[in-house]
């Protein structure tokens, strides 16, 4: 069982029989009140994203979730498609499943595939992804502060805001939890490993 205070992000409970996962947690305190802890939660079946508060003394059950090992391969008609690295299963989920991570997948990227009851319910993409920028207005000549930004368009139609020195060709890292640029990189750099599930914001 889970008290008020586990609800951090990324811990997962059940709710109506389903698995749900913490997108977003703030404990709330109130004079002569007990706090109580807000949490926006997504469903991993359905991808159904709820506020609900907690309050202290209030058992909540842990999710029984397993994690595996899994490649991405492609999507088709709203269905994405993940091969168990161990086993070579393959499954699809659902666009809703994926949640707003679901533009950051790229061709054989390594996640985590979460299950529970023996089936897969959704996945953990790395927490960074690396990107090609494919169109970028020019910055100004010279100036290469890094706290103006402008709109750049990555693989995959993906609008984010970067530096201004920032141009068409380079490779950038985007944390996919917030879908914000996080720095320049080079062509050989990693992607780095599966994290948290992506939030609903």
């Amino acid at each position: 069982m889970l008290t008020m205070n586990d609800l951090r992000q990324g811990a997962t409970l059940v709710e109506g029989g389903d698995p749900w996962v913490v997108v977003e947690s703030d404990v709330m305190k109130k004079a002569q009140r007990r706090p109580v802890m807000r949490t926006k939660i997504r469903n991993l079946r359905t991808g159904q994203v709820i506020h609900k508060t907690y309050k202290q003394g209030d058992s909540i059950p842990e999710a029984d979730v397993t994690k595996s090992k899994a490649q991405f391969l492609y999507e088709s008609n709203g269905l994405y498609t993940f091969m168990d690295q161990a086993t070579y299963e393959q499954y699809a989920l659902t666009r809703e499943q994926i949640g707003e991570g679901a533009k950051f997948l790229q061709g054989e990227m390594g996640v985590d595939l979460i299950s529970f009851g023996g089936s897969p319910v959704a996945v953990l993409l790395p927490v960074k992804v690396e990107l090609k920028v494919v169109a970028a207005a020019p910055g100004i000549r010279g100036d290469s502060a890094s706290n103006i930004m402008k709109e750049a368009t990555l693989d995959g139609d993906l609008h984010v805001q970067v530096p201004l020195f920032i141009k068409e060709g380079d490779t950038v890292r985007i944390d996919t939890r917030t879908g914000e640029y996080v720095e320049r990189v080079s062509l050989v750099s990693g992607s780095g490993s599966a994290g948290q599930p992506f939030s609903q914001r």
